[in-house]
């Protein structure tokens, strides 16, 4: 089994997760945060992605799901690949119904009455993934959990996961990064403690910090 801090690490060594507390990252909503995440760098690694993969496999047969999905776009190579170990079909699913054709937003074999698990890559406010739980409901599938690789742990998102009813289930989490982090001289105790205080409170970090 992939532990934590070996995702953690992973996650460091491929570039996927970049750390700056003293020069933060703009986020597109024009939030600063010490924190950028990008896993589709992890895709470039065969024997890690073969990690994660068997490792989001093990974690999506506890549900026993008759279906896979992965979110639109980044969850879609993980999605497949724990379908193709699991021997499940696979489906995927948008933020938002297409604008043309069928104006589908599950796409692939139909959900209706599927079990389903929805993977995801990352997990920040939650709000697409939750978007994607929502489709999937509305094609009456029951959503067993949403499993990610990584999340940042920011309140907002677990308590909309909680609102949702939506069980979350992640590889990696946010004090496992730090922690491998500062194990690795990556950042220092002053860059460690602002990166939690940046979870703890993300948008009064971002003011302090000259952001939105």
């Amino acid at each position: 089994m992939l532990a934590p801090a070996e995702l953690a690490g992973g996650l460091l060594e491929k570039g996927a997760v970049k750390l700056s507390p003293a020069a933060p990252f703009t986020w597109s909503s024009g939030l600063k945060a010490p924190i950028y995440c990008d896993n589709r760098q992890l895709l470039g690694d065969p024997a890690l992605r073969g990690r994660i993969a068997d490792a989001l496999a093990a974690e999506t047969a506890r549900f026993k799901p008759s279906l896979v999905a992965g979110t639109s776009t980044a969850g879609i190579p993980w999605g497949a690949l724990v379908a193709d170990r699991l021997n499940l079909p696979f489906a995927y699913v948008r933020p938002e119904p297409k604008k043309h054709g069928m104006g589908r937003q599950v796409e692939g074999p139909s959900a209706k009455g599927q079990s389903v698990v929805l993977i995801e890559d990352l997990i920040s406010t939650g709000g697409s993934s939750l978007r994607c739980v929502e489709a999937l409901k509305a094609e009456e599938a029951e959503v067993k959990a949403v499993l990610a690789l990584f999340s940042y742990g920011l309140p907002a998102a677990m308590e909309a996961f909680h609102t949702a009813g939506a069980k979350l289930r992640t590889l990696a989490t946010f004090e496992s990064l730090v922690l491998e982090a500062r194990r690795r001289e990556l950042v220092d105790a002053e860059g460690a403690d602002s990166l939690q205080a940046w979870q703890r409170d993300a948008a009064a970090w971002s003011k302090a910090n000259g952001g939105a």
